[in-house]
């Protein structure tokens, strides 16, 4: 069965001592802009704007937008000043660091066994860097991208979350359009790849070949082991203990808070005839679909929700919704309108998900097509309604 592998990057295929490499690289990109800014504010503001990304909630800024947000006012600089320069540094002087960093032995080869097989592969390293500086790091891992067909590598100029948050997971398969079949996450770190995996539904190989002995007790189908052992883990596994698993209340408030980011990142850069475009006279274009998303979130999914964790069993009744579409003209209204209102009613709903204790998930309701149901079992298919639309979405931007 063909498998996707989540491939971390730093201490995974890449040795990279970050508490060496970090002061080097700040030294070395302070000195790269001369007198344009004092070294130690400029380290000051690029740290303040790496913990705004690390903490950003917003599904609709990307993290190049939230670090911008920050890091400008703090620097004094303006982006016309920065930017140049900063894309010169990536180029001309951020390669000198390589020798700071040293490739996995077995990380090539076992991306070539894995393509043999007919994987799918991802680089999956926290984006907090510009595509350019992790493209070169994948050089220094003899993984170039411009000889290995990794499907995706996430960075800051177009993703919106970050790890240890189950949503930059989530956003990652978005992406990739929820493939079926086995995923496998491949990490060094627990805390920032395995455990934010794990509570998505998704499998992992903790990859620390330093700390065998200590996998813990309580995360049953982690393997963990060095980076060469991987493909033999996966090989001794059965298939279904491979297969995501989104049920968890913690996967499905993933999804649902990422559902507006992947949308973003398919529709950014689209020509205002891409969004109305119908790919068939009977089904929705991208502006209506979106459009589709944010009146069932807030008429129908915030409703509903309320009414659960309000009321004592009460009764759902079933609703169509698809006829809104014509009825309400979604074709002739502004997708990108759409899109905003969409992320402010799905915040409201993640925002409420995130406040229930484990109790109120098993609060009962009875629905007109389901029968008896429980808070649970209707979060879940609303994050299966939103991979659905998001798949739906990925085509027609393609297009």
């Amino acid at each position: 069965m063909s498998a996707l592998l989540l491939l971390d990057l730093d201490d995974t295929l890449l040795k990279n001592n970050i508490d060496e490499f970090l002061p080097k690289y700040l030294d070395a990109f302070s000195s790269y802009l001369g007198g344009a800014i004092d070294p130690q504010r400029f380290v000051k503001s690029l740290m303040a704007g790496s913990q705004a990304m690390v903490q950003n909630r917003l599904p609709d800024c990307t993290l190049k937008e939230v670090f911008d947000a920050v890091f400008f006012p703090l620097a004094g600089l303006t982006p016309g000043e920065f930017q140049p320069v900063a894309d010169r540094f990536y180029q001309e002087k951020f390669p000198d660091l390589h020798n700071l960093t040293e490739p996995v032995p077995q990380a090539q080869e076992m991306v070539k066994e894995a393509l043999r097989r007919g994987y799918r592969l991802a680089v999956t390293t926290n984006p907090l860097f510009p595509l350019a500086a992790i493209l070169q790091r994948l050089k220094w891992a003899n993984l170039p991208a411009d000889q290995y067909p990794f499907e995706l590598i996430s960075s800051y100029e177009t993703f919106h979350f970050t790890k240890p948050d189950p949503a930059y997971f989530a956003e990652v398969l978005g992406r990739l359009g929820w493939p079926e079949g086995p995923v496998v996450v491949v990490g060094d770190d627990l805390t920032r790849d395995i455990i934010p995996a794990q509570s998505l539904g998704l499998a992992g190989y903790w990859a620390d070949q330093h700390s065998v002995d200590e996998q813990p007790d309580d995360m049953p189908g982690l393997g963990h082991g060095s980076l060469e052992g991987m493909l033999a883990w996966i090989d001794a596994s059965p298939d279904e203990n491979l297969l995501p698993d989104y049920s968890s209340p913690e996967a499905s408030i993933a999804i649902l808070r990422s559902t507006p980011a992947v949308l973003d990142g398919f529709t950014r850069g689209l020509p205002e005839e891409a969004w109305a475009e119908r790919p068939f006279k009977d089904e929705w274009s991208i502006t209506e679909v979106i459009c589709h998303l944010r009146d069932v979130d807030e008429e129908v999914n915030l409703p509903r929700l309320k009414a659960v964790i309000e009321t004592s069993n009460p009764f759902i009744a079933g609703q169509d919704t698809d006829r809104w579409a014509e009825s309400r003209g979604y074709c002739l209204q502004d997708g990108k309108r759409a899109l905003m209102d969409f992320a402010a009613a799905r915040h409201q709903i993640v925002k409420l998900l995130e406040s229930l204790s484990p109790e109120d998930w098993d609060r009962p309701a009875r629905h007109a097509i389901f029968g008896p149901t429980k808070l649970q079992e209707l979060v879940k298919i609303q994050a299966a309604h939103d991979r659905l639309h998001q798949q739906q979405i990925r085509q027609l931007a393609a297009r």
